[in-house]
């Protein structure tokens, strides 16, 4: 692999065409003046060292059964050591084809007959339907506005728990709501599990997205021995490095009884992640860096004009967003009864704030070119003041 990829000046304004591609994003308004800006992958290429190894990997010719290497693995482990602080032995860590089965993994794995699952609310859809895809009974708990940052509400949600719940299923950073956790936050979250006696599945897929410099991610897991030995952490290069198509993410479990429950509903059901996505990761965190922290701070020119934006349109609000590319707008006091259906037929394609908990909302994907964003922005402001 040539080092000197690292060194690249890279341009994400290039406009790359997505239609006709399989892209499930761009092909939902296929033939339509609609700018897909819902679904949570990105229109930039892929870094370039990651392409390189993918090239060199079919070269080969040969794509049988395959483990994940000994360097994937080492490389993982000195991330979590470099970026978190946090000690990861390689025998914790398990690898899967997507974070989503990750999720429904643990909400089998980690309850039984009759335990309930607490979800953050508003968040992610599949946090919310993996209680159901694991029939068992789901309680909401409010995630709440605290001086301009979403928030859990852990008096609220323990008058919500009852003798039965067994598992919180936690988002670090929010989607929606773009919050970084700080320690004490997630203490709190821990203070809360070990009185209520909780197992936590965290997802922490967009912890390489951190948008504020002075902010740094957390693992819950990494807080002590009592969270690492209740907690389910996943994370992926997936939304890092753009190749959530190849399907590749991580379950680390440093408990070995609940690394075996996980392992073991996961036998016979889950396939294996592919060679192709095994290679992609390898490339991505072995010489992806670069290439991260340029679009990071793409995107947070992104959200500091979104920012702007919306915070100028008479009836839509968006607060600061520290971390991911999702902008969660509330336009509650837009006079529309369907903020979503308003905005498509105005021709910006936005993820309804109904599908996370709340129908006042929407989320915006600002993973685009400045041309696309200024775009949608230019066509969200002319329908809104054609009210």
């Amino acid at each position: 692999m040539d080092s000197a990829l690292q060194s690249i000046n890279y341009n994400f304004d290039v406009e790359i065409d997505r239609t006709n591609s399989s892209s499930n994003k761009w092909d939902k308004y296929r033939d339509q003046d609609i700018l897909p800006m819902w679904v949570a992958d990105c229109d930039f290429k892929s870094p370039p060292s990651v392409m390189k190894a993918l090239h060199e990997r079919i070269a080969h010719g040969v794509f049988g059964y395959t483990h994940a290497s000994e360097r994937l693995t080492n490389l993982f482990i000195a991330r979590m050591a470099d970026k978190y602080n946090w000690h990861v032995e390689p025998e914790w860590v398990v690898y899967l084809p997507g974070s989503v089965c990750g999720l429904n993994l643990a909400a089998r794995a980690l309850t039984e007959s009759g335990q309930t699952i607490i979800s953050p609310s508003p968040v992610y859809p599949p946090l919310i339907s993996s209680a159901k895809f694991a029939n068992k009974p789901l309680i909401k708990a409010p995630v709440v506005l605290k001086n301009g940052r979403w928030l859990p509400d852990h008096e609220t949600a323990g008058k919500l728990l009852t003798n039965q719940s067994g598992l919180l299923l936690v988002c670090n950073p929010l989607n929606p709501g773009g919050t970084v956790y700080r320690r004490e936050e997630l203490e709190a979250t821990l203070s809360f599990v070990e009185k209520y006696n909780l197992f936590v599945c965290s997802d922490e897929i967009h912890c390489d997205l951190i948008l504020d410099k002075h902010l740094t991610h957390i693992p819950f897991a990494s807080l002590n021995k009592s969270a690492a030995e209740r907690c389910i952490t996943l994370m992926s290069p997936s939304k890092t490095f753009n190749i959530a198509g190849l399907g590749v993410s991580v379950a680390i479990i440093p408990n070995n009884e609940l690394r075996q429950r996980f392992i073991k509903v996961k036998r016979g059901i889950v396939p294996n992640v592919n060679v192709l996505a095994f290679t992609a990761a390898e490339a991505a965190y072995a010489y992806g860096e670069g290439w991260l922290q340029a679009q990071v701070r793409y995107l947070a020119n992104h959200r500091d004009l979104l920012k702007e934006e919306i915070n100028a349109l008479p009836g839509t609000t968006l607060e600061h967003i520290e971390a991911t590319y999702l902008a969660w707008i509330d336009c509650s006091e837009l006079p529309v009864n369907n903020p979503h259906q308003f905005f498509e037929q105005s021709g910006v394609g936005l993820s309804p704030g109904i599908d996370f908990g709340n129908r006042a909302f929407v989320r915006l994907n600002f993973g685009c070119t400045r041309k696309t964003l200024e775009y949608a922005l230019n066509r969200m402001k002319h329908a809104v003041f054609a009210l």
